[in-house]
């Protein structure tokens, strides 16, 4: 497990680094467009989003290249997944090191971009966090309080041999990440039409993150009844 734990702490910080390292190119591409469009907008605020008429009057290569950032971030998951797979031994094993993969990149991604061009200024500012399938959007706070939720559940259940719950509790924490997408698309009419952002749905992201934390620990608990109990000093299980 050690073994495995460090490729996924390894492979998440250098891949982060690679992430922030593409943003930053890519903000040499767009900050320019940006700033012809919105004159007002400081400099590194990424809102208003250009939408995608005033991308292609920009030049058709723009269209092409929002194409290509589509692609990179379904790779981005793919290749996130495949780690995971070669450290894994079941589904179980797999979710769980994907959680701590992900996390763990995601977490690396911000600290590598503060660390490039120093940005966000803050864990208030906004960012747009993916494109797939609806622009996700919300303070940074947002992102990585999921993160370190999914470092810290994948390392439990990893440690628990790929945690088995019950189809319930599985299904709460399906419906727990599921309200923090919708939490993060929560505006996107507005977002993609060009409008600032409204203020984030904390309510419904924070209920997403109760129902799904909720559900893993019903889960962990239910794990950890479930292990036969043994005296100390002895290697048979009670009442055996």
């Amino acid at each position: 497990m050690r073994r495995a734990v460090a490729a996924l702490f390894l492979f998440g910080i250098s891949f982060g680094y690679v992430e922030a390292a593409v943003v930053a190119y890519l903000r040499a591409i767009y900050d320019p467009i940006r700033q012809r469009i919105h004159p007002e907008r400081g400099p590194n605020d990424l809102f208003p989003l250009i939408t995608s008429q005033q991308l292609a009057d920009a030049g058709p290569e723009n269209a092409r290249r929002l194409v290509t950032e589509i692609g990179r971030e379904a790779a981005t998951m793919v290749m996130l997944a495949a780690v995971a797979l070669a450290v894994a031994r079941s589904l179980h094993q797999w979710i769980a090191a994907f959680a701590i993969v992900f996390g763990v990149w995601d977490i690396s991604f911000y600290a590598f971009l503060k660390l490039l061009i120093h940005w966000p200024d803050s864990l208030a500012t906004w960012d747009i966090l993916f494109l797939i399938p609806l622009p996700w959007v919300g303070p940074v706070w947002a992102p990585l309080l999921v993160a370190l939720s999914m470092i810290v559940c994948g390392l439990i259940a990893l440690r628990s041999d790929g945690l088995r719950g019950t189809p319930l509790q599985w299904t709460g924490v399906l419906t727990g990440a599921a309200v923090i997408i919708i939490a993060f698309v929560w505006d996107f009419r507005n977002t993609t039409a060009g409008g600032w952002p409204n203020p984030f749905n904390w309510p419904l992201f924070l209920i997403g993150e109760a129902i799904g934390l909720s559900a893993f620990l019903a889960a962990a608990r239910r794990h950890g009844a479930s292990k036969p109990q043994v005296y100390p000093g002895s290697r048979k299980p009670r009442g055996s």
